[in-house]
């Protein structure tokens, strides 16, 4: 049974629809979905913490949690599929610099600006990892062409329709089966 990190977007929580798909079909005790702190630097000392602890066969990312996942992938030189992943979420964000709500629970947090610059520190480029990348060509959030044009090198997959949310992810759980 394959080990698993996933981590979510912006405002949302670890445990939600993408989670709890990906624990279904990989088993219950394969995918450790952490809610992430809101501040980029706390999240990354977190998830290294994280790895640290415990070996992850895979990391998968949403959005904001895609390039977390990039991050993580071009520090350890691991494996990661990214979900409509954010390229520059400190221009992205920019936007929600103040109380936000969670998608998952209501639970309000403060974004702060000093949270886009921490963003920056954590840019990196598709050297060392190894990449499966899923796109949906009608985000109403990120355009996927950005993702698509930084991961040509990689495994780059664009399905014509769909949405931020990346809903039909099930689809494609045969295909991250195999790229494990």
């Amino acid at each position: 049974m394959p080990s698993l990190l996933y981590l979510h977007g912006f405002a949302s929580c670890g445990k939600g629809q993408k989670s709890t798909a990906l624990s279904a079909y990989f088993g219950e005790n394969s995918v450790v979905a952490p809610d992430l702190p809101y501040a980029p630097d706390d999240a990354i000392v977190f998830l290294e913490s994280l790895i640290g602890s415990r070996h992850f066969d895979l990391i998968i990312g949403s959005s904001l949690g895609g390039f977390y996942a990039a991050y993580l992938a071009e520090k350890y030189a691991c494996k990661a599929v990214l979900l409509n992943p954010s390229i520059e979420p400190y221009e992205t964000l920019a936007p929600y610099v103040g109380i936000q709500k969670r998608f998952c629970d209501g639970e309000t947090f403060r974004f702060e600006a000093a949270y886009l610059q921490q963003l920056k520190d954590y840019v990196s480029k598709p050297e060392k990892g190894m990449y499966l990348v899923l796109l949906q060509s009608e985000d109403e959030v990120l355009d996927y062409r950005k993702a698509k044009n930084r991961y040509r090198d990689h495994r780059v997959i664009v399905e014509y329709g769909g949405n931020h949310r990346f809903e039909n992810i099930n689809d494609y759980f045969s295909m991250i089966g195999n790229f494990i």
